[in-house]
């Protein structure tokens, strides 16, 4: 097996160009709130490779002769050119938010679902909407987008509900973490990972939150004028949120959004595989084979995949968290 791979310049394959020049290929495929990163070094020491355009488009292709895998589209950041000995550094990201997402704006939703909110900022950016059904239909009974760019309120609804938001190729992306699905909602079919396949393994359990047997979160009814509390999870031991709330919504959606991610912060585990897989993504299901009874009886999700490609080979890690 020969590692492998292809890249695409603004639609001209510079593949043949960059063969017996790669130094180092590495793609760092995130989740969440975060753009995906290609970086690139290749060996110039005869000076003649071609500093590419500023916001060029550069697609990617990893794995192994004759079974590559598209990685996507990435839009290039920055081009380092130095030397001695001569190497041209490329890096890119997968988004962009120089345009629309980032520009300021005044608006304000009542008595909407997540799932409107969300269509509403995917369709005034030409973007396709991907949002996760059960996410969707929350109820929201306001909220105000003051002085807040679009990507900004994306993130922030991400975090208040426990959930990736997202833009990636052209679609809004928003799904619940730790689930191992599509934002569509499809179940993502579980890769096994064996011992055999690693060359390095790492396991962290170290939990802060351990003790807490559920989440509360309060809010200000205003009707009555008293405080409220919302419970998730068990009341024996309850984290309290700080934040008062201003409905019971929105403190639920609180509450419910940190107990998963108490759930999800149990353990975490890294693999690094000899062989690179370039089919692994964040969100994929892992079932691990081979290490600690603790480690083979938990159900894991990538949330995090780094590829590496060099003269010394194609290597994967995937650092993940268990599935909720």
């Amino acid at each position: 097996m020969t590692p492998g791979y292809r890249i695409i310049v603004n639609g001209q394959n510079i593949t043949p160009k960059t063969n017996g020049r790669l130094i180092n290929l590495t793609l760092t495929d995130e989740r969440g709130d975060k753009a995906d990163q290609l970086d690139i070094t290749l060996d110039d020491t005869d000076g003649r490779l071609a500093i590419p355009p500023r916001n060029a488009t550069i697609e990617c292709w990893l794995g192994w002769t004759g079974a590559l895998v598209y990685k996507g589209a990435f839009t290039l950041d920055e081009a380092v050119h130095q030397g001695p000995p001569d190497t041209l550094v490329l890096r890119a990201r997968s988004v962009d938010f120089k345009g629309s997402l980032k520009r300021k704006r005044e608006q304000s939703y009542h008595q909407v679902t997540l799932g409107d909110i969300l269509t509403t900022i995917a369709k005034r950016n030409e973007l396709e909407p991907m949002i996760d059904s059960e996410l969707a239909a929350t109820p929201i009974e306001h909220l105000d987008q003051t002085g807040e760019s679009d990507i900004s309120l994306v993130r922030r609804l991400a975090d208040q509900y426990g959930a990736l938001g997202n833009v990636k190729a052209n679609r809004l992306l928003f799904s619940a973490a730790g689930t191992g699905k599509t934002p569509s909602g499809k179940e993502l079919p579980q890769v096994t990972i064996y011992r055999r396949d690693g060359d390095q393994h790492n396991y962290q359990q170290a939990d802060r939150d351990s003790d807490y047997t559920g989440v509360q979160a309060n809010w200000q009814n205003t009707d009555s004028g008293a405080q409220q509390t919302v419970t998730i999870g068990s009341d024996d031991n309850p984290k309290v949120l700080r934040h008062t709330y201003p409905n019971a919504l929105e403190a639920e959606a609180a509450a419910k959004a940190e107990y998963k991610r108490m759930m999800r912060a149990g353990a975490k585990l890294t693999l690094t595989l000899a062989e690179g897989r370039a089919d692994l993504y964040p969100e994929t299901p892992v079932k691990a084979v081979g290490f600690k009874a603790e480690i083979d009886g938990a159900d894991w999700v990538l949330e995090r995949v780094v590829h590496s490609l060099s003269d010394s080979g194609y290597t994967t890690r995937g650092e993940m968290e268990v599935k909720v």
